[in-house]
């Protein structure tokens, strides 16, 4: 037997998971087939995906496709570790409510009680900003990708998170008036659990989560040194092959959760019959939040409360480095589906979509959404003439980096070193777009240009002074 025919047979075998599933609805078949053309791009050449479903709290499938390893041909099995992402923020939302649970914080409790190093921002920000992304922090990951060294690129630590946040002089908005995704929120999160109860977030996690709930292939990446047996390894495709594409950073609480299919549909089920928190607990966890005006959110505390074809659908994704990651949970068909992928073309999200509409009879059919139109370019464009008032030199303490703005080649670009070129297209007189996302120019009162300003979803107006 060729070593090629070797893993086709193992591949198989992996394949195999249960030979049929339940529909939740109507008790019909679901032919595993069906599932299987879901994830048919994943083969013995490539990375991929698992996939688990359960119903009534019973799993009725599990399924693994691609290989866990390329360069060893060891392919993924149900029972395969990934990263999960940001579909971790609900576990570290749960730590958190159990100390709540225990009396030892509230989730209206002001972050700067536990977070000395957060800088007085002049209005209350709690807990529970943080935990539903209406903290208005800047994403430290963002603050760091804009300063050239972007997550995946270094090593990162908690320290460095405390360090990042400490330097923002503003926030994105006044905390509870709008929403905004920010990993800065979780990271701080776990460091408060672990502060407040005395243990590190990992130990505590483990004692109060994954061993009640049975969770044997679970565990927090805050070492990323540390051998994980099972593990896959994550990859990216680029022209010329894969390339591998972990994460190398000790941060977690917003990710960083390293997981299984089988055990994220246990976890599922804590919310339907719960051994961890109790019923009122879980009920806090997923409802939706609102802002203090009183709009309703679609979020709750770690978890996207949304419709999903007619159905409620209580999910979360995730994205670190090349692991892709989705749980859907709908409470009223009691039904659950997880999937985990090593590749960053994994679409982990379509994928528990595809595979929740083959168990979930009566959808409403898919709602086309209309792509948002880009700012169109400033027409004419300046000229070099024009360009050159911005020329110079920006400089942010927040970000600890500085841009040189120069015209080049009849067009303004950002240069960043050691050696990083961005190029810029006007949209209006002061205004333009790049890869760093939307660069505002300020001026004065007296008309002079003062000021740099870059805004992207997860950091808002973030300064430079010209030099």
């Amino acid at each position: 037997m060729t070593i090629r025919i070797a893993i086709a047979a193992c591949s198989a075998l992996v394949l195999s998971g249960a030979a049929i599933g339940v529909n939740a609805q109507a008790g019909a078949a679901v032919p595993v087939p069906a599932v299987d053309k879901i994830f048919a791009k994943w083969t013995p050449a490539t990375p991929g995906c698992a996939v688990g479903v359960a119903i009534g709290g019973k799993t009725v499938l599990t399924r693994a496709y691609g290989m866990a390893d390329l360069e060893h041909d060891i392919p993924n099995t149900p029972d395969t570790v990934f990263e999960s992402g940001s579909v971790a923020k609900q576990f570290t939302a749960m730590a958190v409510l159990l100390l709540v649970q225990d009396g030892k914080l509230s989730l209206d409790d002001e972050a700067r009680k536990y977070l000395p190093e957060l800088p007085d921002y002049g209005g209350s920000l709690t807990i529970r900003h943080m935990l539903n992304h209406t903290s208005g922090l800047r994403d430290w990951g963002s603050v760091a990708g804009i300063a050239g060294a972007p997550r995946t690129t270094r090593e990162y630590t908690h320290a460095h998170v405390l360090d990042i946040v400490s330097r923002q002089k503003a926030l994105n908005f006044p905390p509870g008036s709008e929403w905004s995704y920010s990993n800065t929120g979780f990271n701080l999160a776990a460091i408060i659990v672990s502060r407040v109860s005395g243990m590190s977030f990992a130990q505590f996690s483990q004692t109060r989560i994954f061993t009640p709930l049975g969770m044997t292939h679970t565990a927090w990446r805050d070492d990323h040194t540390r051998i994980v047996k099972r593990r896959a390894i994550a990859y990216a495709s680029q022209s010329d092959g894969y390339h591998i594409e972990m994460p190398f950073e000790n941060v977690h609480g917003n990710g960083g959760l390293l997981t299984t299919v089988g055990d994220l549909l246990k976890w599922n089920e804590n919310f339907v019959t719960p051994v961890v928190g109790d019923r009122a607990l879980v009920t806090t966890q997923m409802t939706a939040g609102r802002f203090n005006d009183g709009r309703p959110l679609e979020y709750g505390l770690g978890l996207f409360v949304h419709d999903y074809r007619g159905q409620r659908n209580i999910n979360h994704s995730g994205s670190t480095a090349g692991y892709r990651a989705h749980l859907n949970r709908f409470p009223e068909r009691h039904t659950s589906v997880a999937v985990l992928c090593n590749v960053a073309t994994g679409d982990a999200t379509r994928s528990a979509n595809l595979v929740s509409d083959l168990y979930l009879a009566g959808l409403k059919p898919v709602t086309p959404t209309t792509p948002a139109t880009p700012v169109a370019a400033m027409t004419p464009p300046p000229t070099a003439a024009e360009l050159a008032q911005f020329s110079g030199t920006y400089r942010s303490d927040e970000a600890e980096v500085s841009f040189a703005a120069a015209v080049v080649d009849g067009g303004l670009v950002l240069k960043r070193r050691p050696d990083t070129t961005i190029a810029l297209i006007a949209i209006s007189r002061d205004t333009f777009r790049g890869s760093i996302g939307t660069v505002t120019f300020r001026r004065d009162a007296a008309g002079r240009i003062n000021e740099l300003s870059i805004k992207q979803d997860r950091v808002w107006d973030l300064r430079f002074l010209r030099r």
